[in-house]
């Protein structure tokens, strides 16, 4: 993707149930109330569970000594997708890069519960471990007010991949791999969403919603959009950047059966070959990339329905700092 593009394609991040541009829809409505925690387990050691804070974005800078004598729990704010096998990919529908469906094998891990909020990323600025925002994030994309988007609970935006995975290291954890997001998005039954195979309404997600007409809500606000291990906010209000470089053909690799794409020389060979056979299209209405970019997930608050589908897959390069893109980060057991 080359950054004269940069305005079309931010605006857009545009890969959809078919290839279809976004449609507007109605302006978003007011947060739903917060519901109780998930309970949460951990290995042997790990700190005691408290009650997130949706101001902090499921993030804690350090954990308290754990003086419950019960079970141990998960990281504060982060919740267990279990060990397991599940169906990654899709065999119809989409785009051709989220082709074959197949099965991948991941070990337990855990997953912020909540999209990172700007009250939480504030504390990695001012320790001086992460950049700032970008503050130009949203009039670059002709999204409205910068403010609207810069409340405390809301999702961080205008970050970057570098930036997002500096954060992780702040906390002591890691951005997701894609296989590891697209788990705890689906699950052992093959969902289609992360709350299942209904389409998204309102209740479910933030979405939709044009670029100047609305913008993302507070994190947690739509706890019927809780994943298959309750995650919440995993489709809709921003894209989530993972760890993982975009690889179109990742799914026909040797390593698609532990979520592994092929390494950036590998992934430069693959796009080349795409466009030499005329494949543009096949990750989408972006182009394909002529450099190794990073993946996004989930959907955001200017996407339509049936692009919050678990096996959608975006790609932009890492220095992007987009008004629709934010993250929350893992850690390994």
């Amino acid at each position: 993707m080359r950054l004269a593009l940069g305005l079309v394609l931010l605006i857009g991040c545009a890969k959809t149930s078919g290839g279809a541009p976004d449609a507007p829809a109605a302006p978003p409505a007011p947060a739903s109330a917060p519901v109780a925690p998930v309970a949460r387990v951990a290995p042997e050691g790990a700190p005691a569970s408290r009650t997130p804070s949706p101001l902090r974005g499921g993030d804690a800078a350090a954990d308290a000594d754990d003086a419950d004598t019960g079970p141990p729990r998960a990281p504060v704010g982060m919740l267990l997708v279990p060990a397991g096998s599940f169906a990654m990919g899709a065999d119809a529908g989409g785009e051709a890069d989220e082709r074959p469906k197949h099965r991948v094998t991941l070990e337990a891990f855990y997953l912020d519960e909540t999209e990172v909020t700007n009250a939480a990323y504030a504390e990695c600025v001012h320790a001086k471990a992460c950049a700032p925002p970008d503050p130009r994030a949203a009039a670059k994309n002709h999204a409205g007010p910068e403010a609207s988007f810069r409340r405390p609970a809301q999702p961080v935006v205008g970050v970057s991949w570098d930036d997002a995975s500096a954060y992780c290291r702040f906390r002591d954890k890691r951005l997701p791999r894609e296989a590891e997001w697209e788990r705890a998005a689906r699950g052992d039954d093959e969902r289609r969403f992360p709350w299942g195979d209904d389409a998204p309404t309102r209740a479910h997600a933030t979405f939709g919603r044009a670029l100047g007409s609305g913008a993302t809500d507070d994190v947690g606000a739509h706890p019927l959009g809780r994943g298959p291990f309750g995650h919440q906010d995993l489709a809709g209000n921003v894209w989530e950047w993972t760890e993982d470089e975009y690889d179109p053909v990742a799914y026909t690799r040797s390593g698609k059966d532990r979520g592994e794409p092929g390494d950036c020389k590998a992934i430069l060979a693959s796009q080349d070959e795409l466009r030499r056979g005329g494949k543009q299209g096949f990750t989408g209405s972006n182009p394909i990339p002529t450099t190794c970019e990073r993946v996004l997930r989930g959907g955001a608050f200017n996407y339509d329905g049936p692009g919050l589908r678990v096996t959608n897959r975006v790609h932009h390069p890492g220095g992007f700092r987009l008004v629709m893109a934010g993250f929350r980060c893992a850690r390994s057991p």
